[in-house]
């Protein structure tokens, strides 16, 4: 089988792990990633199982907006069995391949997270038509996006599947000290935060919280974004600028030494109008560190832990304060981090999502309805 994927998303080296396996699986794949995201380069350039092909991309950094002038190019010459585009389909990348794909009669799917149903102007409505009309399947991130497809409009066979797994080798339980002790952590119970600094990502809840905890919880965020300044500034007017510990973005290979650094790991995202949790990778990949996971209510955060971690009303600093204290017992710490273990071993691996998606793969080549 022959693939072409097409991904922004894949300049993360570790969401490579996900194309070993579908290589593994007999896919002959070739990847299109942005020679530049935002100006971030791809942190994986060459593989020996699948081949890579950096494209300039045009609006880098505009999830919905960017597209790549050559991959025209690509196309002439050349075919593929199936075209993933790992894109919302009202994007115009989407469009773009999708356009390729019919003038070629090649089969496509493309890839949704869309857990909020909204009206797009135009040409945005007629570019979902479009890409609806030429996909032969989609492939949604949660049951939830799934629902809003439906709505939407999209008949065609859909399939359930996370778009990128976890590999259990590289995040897995380790020690941390050497982390612990250059970040002064010794004897702190540290409660971390790996993500995007923004206002929807409830970090302003986060320091509520550690605001109702005793003097020896110790907050670590991992990242960076426009809302990192107000936190800062909040910190420092609440007396807890020694309880927090600031680190920038760091590769996605060295998230696992962050996560096995933390006691708890917190996602306490906020919904807004336009925007809610769609999946939260961070605690999956902080469960298949064995580090427990406290998380809010919004969107798929409470599917994705199940029963495997705590999960407090989004936007209640007080239950979350809660939550942190519960699992100041080592042992029900020990307990949910087995747990969350066990979870992302039978759901949330490379493996995993490789083998489903290859089986959309052979669905969408036979016609079949995907399961």
């Amino acid at each position: 089988m022959n693939a072409l994927m097409i991904s922004k998303a894949l300049v993360v080296g570790a969401y490579h792990g996900k194309l070993r396996e579908l290589a593994r699986l007999g896919v002959t794949l070739s990847l299109v990633v942005p020679s530049d995201w935002h100006g971030v380069a791809p942190e994986c350039t060459q593989a020996s199982e699948y081949e890579i092909v950096q494209l300039k991309c045009i609006f880098s950094g505009r999830n919905h907006f960017h597209f790549y002038p050559a991959l025209g190019r690509m196309f002439r010459g050349r075919h593929w069995d199936i075209v993933h585009v790992d894109e919302e389909p009202f994007s115009l990348v989407t469009f773009q391949a999708m356009r390729l794909c019919a003038a070629r009669d090649n089969r496509a799917l493309f890839f949704t997270w869309q857990n909020l149903f909204k009206k797009y102007p135009l040409p945005f409505q007629m570019i979902e038509r479009h890409n609806f009309d030429v996909a032969q399947a989609a492939v949604a991130g949660s049951a939830e996006a799934e629902q809003i497809l439906r709505r939407r409009g999209f008949a065609k066979p859909i399939s359930v599947i996370p778009q990128f797994g976890v590999d259990p080798h590289l995040f897995r339980k380790r020690d941390a000290g050497r982390l612990r002790e250059k970040l002064f952590l010794q004897s702190a119970f540290v409660i971390g935060y790996i993500g995007r600094v923004v206002e929807e990502k409830g970090l302003g809840d986060l320091l509520d919280a550690l605001a109702l905890l005793s003097e020896d919880c110790v907050l670590v965020v991992v990242g960076s974004g426009p809302h990192q300044v107000a936190l800062k500034r909040r910190s420092e007017e609440m007396g807890m600028k020694t309880r927090l510990r600031w680190v920038s973005a760091i590769e996605s290979t060295g998230v696992p030494e962050y996560l096995n650094a933390f006691d708890v790991l917190v996602l306490p995202s906020r919904t807004r109008r336009n925007w809610k949790e769609q999946f939260g990778r961070v605690l999956v990949e902080a469960m298949a560190c064995e580090v427990p996971v406290i998380g809010s209510s919004s969107g798929e955060i409470p599917r994705v832990i199940a029963d495997a971690g705590l999960v407090f009303p989004e936007g209640n600093a007080p239950e979350l304060a809660q939550c942190v204290r519960r699992l100041g017992d080592s042992g029900l710490r020990a307990l949910y981090g087995k747990k969350g273990r066990a979870r992302v071993l039978a759901y949330f691996t490379h493996e995993q999502i490789a083998r489903q998606t290859v089986r959309v793969y052979r669905s969408v080549l036979s016609g079949e309805t995907c399961v």
